[in-house]
């Protein structure tokens, strides 16, 4: 089997060339389905995993725009529509330098069992543009997303694809695109998630996908028996989800010692809470993507230009910066720190050389297509409150969630315990978010 596997990947590279980050994410799932597809030999028959890695549909347009000084600028947009087998397509779009078409099927593969897990109707997408919003006057990014969305609107609906936020893309630039596409449809819909509460958003949603990843967090604790309460933790990132991160961990009693940007990293050993986790918006929404202003105004902590944390000693690693941010140096220094839990925040934040390292060395991995679900479910959430016109408050979205993510931890230890796994939620996590699309495509037919 692990022979089939190589040639399924061979397929993709050729296929594929030049995108490693999408050839990464197969070969992490790939690899661990192994044993699914020895017990489903039908699977292998039916075409299934070729089927699979192969996107239903890719999109890809210009992007044209005027800026301030009325000259005309192109970006190249895109919309990975991956797999439909569970619901429409579900994923975010993200706005930055570095999407191309790799990276969009590498976030939109991931997105299939992320979504799967949640147990929720929704299948796989992501998309975005090699636009930079940092630096951009309010004016251009939204001259820059009516152009976007000008073009992405045919492809899209409440019940064909329902777009979201991710890296780049916040609350201001789902509403002028959910306005573009009011005016050129003549339809209000949820055709887009991350909205603003006024029309149509989910309360509770900024944060939801930090929430999740701490309610992931303390199941994988609770497994040994441990609890999150006065644990030292090293979180990366300073954006929406790091800031959700942060304020979970707070309330649950844990102390975060660390965060980040592409300038380097701030520690604070007395603890990112209260006014200091507050901050972490209006670093956030500077526009700026740098967090040393974080030591102009708390002068206590320390900041390590050009740096990543992960050499600072804790109990609990949670990376939400973006993908390979954790390489196997790192993951070494995590060792040597007598390191207990990883846990991704972000998508695909650990190489898969460094994953390997961490759980040889007996460190517990939290994937992120597990526990990085928070905000995909609430974005589901939304869906049904804007399909039944309906309103949910705050405390019911959180209950919501952590079920939701308590179910994802309980499934991903089950399927990991039932192919004779022991406890590991890599693994895990692929086999249970891929047993249930295989079950619905081999349902559907060729197709």
């Amino acid at each position: 089997m692990a022979k089939l596997v190589e040639q399924y990947l061979e397929i993709a590279k050729k296929r594929n060339p030049g995108e490693p980050e999408f050839l990464q994410t197969l070969e992490e799932v790939l690899t661990s389905i192994e044993p699914v597809l020895e017990a489903h030999p039908e699977y292998v028959e039916a075409g299934l995993v070729e089927r699979i890695i192969e996107p239903e549909r890719m999109v890809t347009f210009r992007v044209p725009w005027v800026d301030d000084n009325g000259k005309v600028q192109v970006n190249r947009g895109f919309r990975c529509q991956f797999n439909s087998a569970l619901g429409p397509y579900k994923g975010g779009l993200r706005f930055a330098p570095s999407v191309y078409s790799g990276i969009v099927k590498f976030l939109g593969f991931e997105q299939i069992f992320k979504n799967s897990l949640t147990g929720l109707p929704i299948g796989g997408g992501k998309g975005g543009s090699d636009f930079d919003p940092n630096g951009k006057s309010d004016g251009e990014i939204m001259r820059f997303c009516q152009s976007f969305i000008t073009e992405l609107y045919r492809h899209i609906g409440p019940e064909t694809d329902v777009p979201a936020g991710d890296l780049g893309v916040g609350a201001r630039e789902i509403g002028y695109m959910f306005g573009q596409y009011k005016r050129l449809t003549n339809r209000y819909c949820g055709v887009l998630t991350g909205k603003g509460l006024s029309y149509g958003g989910l309360a509770g949603r900024s944060e939801a996908t930090g929430y999740g990843i701490v309610f992931f967090v303390r199941q994988m604790l609770r497994h040994f028996g441990d609890e999150l309460k006065g644990k030292t933790v090293v979180v990366s990132g300073f954006g929406n989800v790091a800031w959700g991160t942060v304020q979970k961990l707070n309330q649950l009693g844990a102390k975060v010692i660390t965060i980040s940007g592409p300038d380097g990293y701030i520690l604070d050993e007395d603890g990112i809470v209260g006014e200091k986790e507050e901050y972490m918006l209006e670093l956030r929404n500077s526009g700026k993507n740098i967090c040393q202003p974080y030591v102009e105004k708390f002068p206590n902590a320390q900041f390590f230009a050009g740096e990543k944390p992960w050499g600072v000693k804790a109990d609990i690693y949670i990376p939400c910066a973006t993908q390979n941010e954790i390489t196997i140096e790192d993951a070494k220094l995590m060792v040597q720190n007598n390191a207990r839990y990883l846990c991704e925040g972000a998508n695909m934040p650990t190489t898969n050389e460094a994953i390997a390292y961490l759980q040889e060395n007996n460190v517990v991995v939290g994937p992120s297509k597990a526990a990085n679900a928070g905000g995909v479910a609430c974005s589901c959430i939304e869906m049904g409150q804007n399909a039944g016109k309906t309103v949910f408050s705050p405390a019911q979205v959180y209950e919501q969630l952590e079920a939701i993510m308590i179910n994802i931890h309980h499934s991903s230890a089950e399927a990991s315990r039932k192919y004779g796994m022991g406890y590991n939620l890599v693994k895990g996590a692929n086999i249970a978010g891929f047993e249930k699309v295989a079950e619905a495509m081999m349902a559907q037919g060729i197709v």
